[in-house]
């Protein structure tokens, strides 16, 4: 049985550290890689983005294999949280070797943040370097294979979707092959995830699970949505970040391509998408566990399976999510206006 979540990866586990309340609403993520790490890459594609470490995953560079990947609120403030999962890995020896000490390690900590600044009403209210341990911490207790909680936690704890409360999903598949494919994705979008016509997700569109809410249970939701958007300040920058990752044995460069077409799991169910002022970024992790064929098309199917996963995920983010109301604003949940579905 599996939790259709990222930690049916064998060896991944996802930590979250949430804040809320006295003028906090922002939190992080933290996926840690087994012992000895996974080959990972990344893909940037929006034009705002606030990240640390990619550079070392481009697949001319040294770095090989990373220990975890730190998914933050807090814009480029909350990127402080990669040093605590840093320090953390430290501590146990988990890094790149650079010297004949064992202990002498620099652990590679890729990093993303998304801006949910003052949300909860403190600007200052961001992610650091303690929330960052603590979110490793909490993955490093998780068992293996764990469920890993939704919605309002983490890194998606301040997100927000257009004009809807975002958060965290995650989802899972297991292809014929035998290999595992997932995805968890952290949905805080300038563009859209519903389709204002009719009040049905974009990502479900897409899937073709299409329940059509009553036409006065849309035109309630988009009169709310309208009231509470004429409250809130514009969200002026706005990322969706993911972690897609496999136990196939990919190459660096396998691996970016993986996080390259994860994109368009985030295309199909956000409209528009990597705008100048989103984020957007995605990174890939590979386990290795899992042979690949050595055809050279052997993993279109990993390939395509990221990309459906990345819309699953972002579809379950958003059905999680919980409404949000505070002295930052007032966020409206796809719960709370058409039901649980």
């Amino acid at each position: 049985m599996t939790a259709d979540a990222l930690t049916d990866v064998a060896g991944l586990r996802v930590g979250h550290a949430t804040r809320v309340g006295d003028g906090w609403l922002t939190g992080t993520t933290v996926v840690l890689a087994p012992e000895g790490g996974a080959v990972a890459a990344v893909d940037v594609r929006g034009g705002g983005p606030g990240t640390k470490e990619t550079d070392a995953l481009d697949p001319r560079n040294v770095v090989q294999r990373v220990d975890a990947v730190v998914l933050t609120g807090g814009s480029a403030y909350g990127l402080d949280a990669a040093s605590g999962v840093m320090a953390w890995l430290e501590e146990r020896g988990r890094g790149v070797p650079v010297g004949p000490d064992p202990a002498h390690v620099v652990p590679v900590v890729p990093a993303a943040c998304v801006f949910d600044l003052g949300r909860g009403g403190d600007f200052r209210a961001r992610p650091d370097a303690a929330t960052g341990r603590a979110a490793v911490e909490a993955a490093a207790a998780s068992a293996p294979g764990a469920p890993v909680p939704e919605g309002c936690v983490g890194a998606g704890t301040g997100a927000v979707a257009g004009q809807l409360k975002g958060g965290v999903g995650t989802a899972s598949t297991v292809l014929g092959s035998g290999i595992t494919v997932a995805a968890l994705v952290v949905v805080n979008a300038a563009g859209a995830v519903l389709d204002p016509e009719t009040g049905v997700l974009y990502g479900e569109l897409f899937q073709g699970r299409v329940a059509y809410p009553e036409e006065r249970v849309h035109e309630a939701a988009r009169e709310r949505l309208a009231k509470a958007a004429a409250g809130n300040a514009p969200p002026p920058l706005n990322t969706t970040l993911a972690v897609v990752a496999t136990d196939a044995a990919l190459t660096k460069a396998q691996a970016q391509k993986l996080a390259g077409t994860a994109h368009d799991g985030i295309a199909r169910a956000v409209r528009p998408v990597h705008l100048l002022h989103d984020g957007d970024t995605v990174f890939a992790l590979a386990t290795g566990d899992r042979p690949l064929d050595t055809h050279p098309l052997a993993p279109n199917d990993i390939l395509a399976a990221g990309a459906d996963l990345v819309t699953r995920a972002i579809v379950r983010a958003v059905r999680a999510a919980e409404s949000v109301e505070g002295p930052g604003g007032v966020w409206l949940s796809y719960a709370e206006l058409y039901g649980r579905g």
